[in-house]
């Protein structure tokens, strides 16, 4: 795909304003889109949307399939006629400022169990046909994941390679004596996903309307503890009891000094190739239901993946061992035709894995990405620096894994980092995030984009996650009511303007 030369913004629902607790799919969306469109944005990117589960982090999900129940809008809720006000009347008192997952799960989940309630004893026949299509639309996937959470919560969300054997190992019997006694459960789990995916195409529909396209995230790999592996335990390095022989992370890097041990078990690739590549057809189909644009994190793994055997506590005593590389991406063109992917292609490579990870890119056009603060390191050949930028790479001021810019600037950066990019920017620093959008914006690059973060001028306590280190403050922020306001909009539209980004 060809990129046009336009803009946007990196922020989750997660995190947008809400009374709920947590950003939903509700109003506050809905303006975002507009403010989007009227400081003239082209993008609004997103994290995976899936459920989540270990640390409450995105990436490490329930299911790759399946969207996130607590992004469900009670108030969306109501206007379908499944809840009413007088269910949240007594709303406990959230913080506005960043999400508190131990008290909002159980109170969005109490009221997911009202309105699937009010939806079983009182939905009219239209809407039980609607949801009848999309469970039957879905079955491929929704089957086993509404069975599988539906389990979780009978087992109080242990994972399930701690189950009865019968059910970890998926013994037909057990799974026909749990889907009987079970079967209200599962029905429930299947309503909150038809809801999720109700409200979020919804809005996706809403913003391409108004010229705004979704990016969405898929990370490279899946959760141990999730429906994927439990589902197709054949697809991935697990041994004859179900434990995992190798998983995945990354080598020590700039993020951290013993690597990064995501701990997520690795595919048996050979295997995949053999029915072409079929769960990951499937599930970027599924990807390009939900945005526009995916955006592949750590995309190097498709060329060469870091090995860590099972047990290592870092990972530093790892291998790196030979993806798919092209194979796969032409059994998905060869799919679905040609799709738009932002390949994340960031971390440490020798000449050999560069060379094969830009090589696999340049195959299919999928563009790479650049990130400023990486830049400042008082090297001029720094291939983070904006001069050598090429039009074909998404550039942006930080990700979800940097600081904020302020953040940066005044607390994780050195002093020569510091010097650098006041020299760099003949600057003094004092508007520092703005700077940054601005080399971002006037930039080469096909794409620039920007954290809501960035743009409000958020110090380090904004960060959205911080690598390597897990629960709060980690994919807790939020931004508060009224931020984005049409000032900040009015201002973002005229650089966007001037750097010939509108579209």
């Amino acid at each position: 795909m060809k990129f046009p030369r336009r803009s946007g913004i990196l922020l989750h629902p997660t995190s947008l304003p809400s009374r709920f607790g947590i950003g939903d799919l509700g109003d506050a969306a809905y303006r975002f889109v507009d403010w989007l469109a009227a400081a003239g944005q082209t993008y609004w990117q997103i994290l995976p949307l899936s459920p989540t589960g270990y640390a409450d982090s995105p990436y490490q999900a329930l299911s790759a399939f399946a969207g996130n129940p607590m992004l469900i809008s009670p108030e969306r809720l109501a206007q379908a006629g499944h809840l009413s006000p007088a269910d949240w009347r007594d709303l406990p008192d959230f913080p506005d400022d960043r999400v508190d997952y131990g008290a909002v799960i159980p109170f969005k989940t109490d009221l997911l169990n009202r309105a699937f309630a009010n939806f079983r004893d009182h939905a009219p026949a239209p809407e039980r046909a609607a949801f009848a299509r999309f469970c039957a639309a879905h079955a491929a996937w929704l089957d086993d994941v509404a069975l599988f959470l539906a389990l979780k919560e009978a087992h109080a969300l242990r994972p399930w390679y701690t189950w009865e054997t019968e059910l970890a190992r998926r013994e037909a019997t057990a799974l026909a004596r749990a889907r009987t006694s079970l079967g209200e459960a599962i029905a429930n789990q299947q309503y909150r996903q038809w809801q999720f995916f109700e409200q979020w195409l919804a809005l996706k529909n809403y913003a391409n309307a108004r010229g705004v396209r979704l990016i969405g995230d898929m990370p490279i790999y899946v959760a141990m503890d999730s429906a994927d592996v439990w589902a197709h335990p054949h697809q991935f390095q697990l041994d004859r009891h179900l434990q995992p022989i190798a998983v995945a992370g990354v080598p020590p890097d700039y993020f951290s000094a013993t690597g990064q041990l995501w701990g997520n078990p690795l595919y048996r690739w050979k295997v995949m190739a053999k029915d072409g590549y079929a769960w990951w057809i499937e599930r970027f189909k599924m990807a390009f239901t939900q945005a526009d644009i995916v955006r592949i994190d750590h995309f190097r793994g498709f060329y060469d993946y870091w090995e860590v055997p099972a047990g290592e506590p870092t990972a530093v005593k790892g291998r790196w061992v030979k993806g798919p590389g092209a194979a796969l991406f032409r059994a998905v063109t060869a799919a679905l035709g040609e799709v738009a992917i932002i390949a994340e292609d960031l971390g440490d490579f020798d000449a050999a894995s560069r060379a094969g990870v830009d090589a696999l890119q340049a195959e299919f056009g999928y563009p790479g990405m650049k990130v400023l603060q990486f830049a400042f390191d008082g090297d001029p050949n720094n291939p983070f620096l904006p001069h050598h930028w090429t039009r074909e790479v998404v550039a942006y001021t930080g990700t979800h894994d940097n600081d904020t810019v302020v953040g940066w600037y005044q607390v994780t950066s050195t002093e020569r980092e510091r010097d650098w990019v006041r020299r760099y920017l003949a600057r003094d620093g004092t508007d520092i995030a703005w700077d940054l959008i601005r080399l971002t914006w006037s930039s080469v690059a096909h794409t620039a984009m920007t954290t809501a973060q960035d743009l409000l001028g958020l110090g380090h306590a904004a960060r959205m996650n911080t690598p390597s280190t897990t629960g709060a403050p980690n994919w807790c922020w939020r931004m508060l009511p009224g931020a984005l306001n049409e000032s900040l909009a009015a201002r973002l539209r005229e650089m966007t303007a001037l750097y010939g980004r509108l579209a």
